[in-house]
């Protein structure tokens, strides 16, 4: 294949999915905004995980904030369960890796509270104990996801399933709906244009 082909139908398949995601996301991503904000003014925070380029997500996001986005503003409680090396290892050792969010969340999540899972394909075991635990003590459970939502659809209420099966591409919508998110509740907090 020739690197100018391979870079135009790069382009062509992000340009697709990004049209399919606006076209089919516009109520689960008003829905998550909803719940985080009304969250956020209630005094509870947001918990956001992943595996792998997720992880990454997770990090990005809480950060975005946690700190800020489109300007200098107050903190917004947002946490990445992906950051701390002590408490992986630790429960990756002594519980399993399946337990590395569900036990976080258990630590430092509280009734209304918002747990955010962000997986591509939907079944990682890890994400999915997480937003269970998080829906067993009264966190509101969402999700970020891709090609058909996995074992998510029924656990993870609000969830976003970008309309792809190409994990990079669902990865570069979570990115841009994460950021969105981000944007949407500092203009819902009054605190942007």
């Amino acid at each position: 294949m020739h690197v100018s082909s391979f870079f135009d139908d790069e382009f062509e398949e992000h340009a697709s999915v990004v049209a399919a995601t606006r076209a089919e996301l516009r109520a689960p991503f008003d829905a998550l905004v909803d719940v985080c904000a009304d969250s956020l003014a209630a005094g509870g925070k947001i918990l956001f995980f992943g595996n792998g380029g997720s992880a990454a997500d997770a990090q990005h996001l809480a950060t975005e904030l946690a700190v800020r986005y489109i300007g200098d503003r107050p903190a917004i409680a947002a946490l990445a369960l992906t950051t701390d090396t002590s408490a992986l290892t630790a429960i990756g050792n002594d519980l399993g890796f399946e337990q590395l969010f569900a036990r976080q969340i258990e630590a430092v999540g509280k009734a209304g509270d918002v747990a955010i899972g962000i997986t591509t394909s939907g079944t990682s075991a890890n994400v999915l104990a997480g937003l269970e635990q998080a829906k067993g003590m009264g966190l509101v459970a969402a999700a970020l996801t891709g090609r058909q939502g996995g074992k998510l659809p029924g656990l993870a209420d609000p969830l976003l399933i970008v309309p792809s099966a190409t994990t990079a591409r669902i990865q570069e919508m979570h990115i841009l709906l994460g950021q969105m998110l981000c944007g949407a509740l500092e203009k819902r907090l009054g605190y942007a244009d």
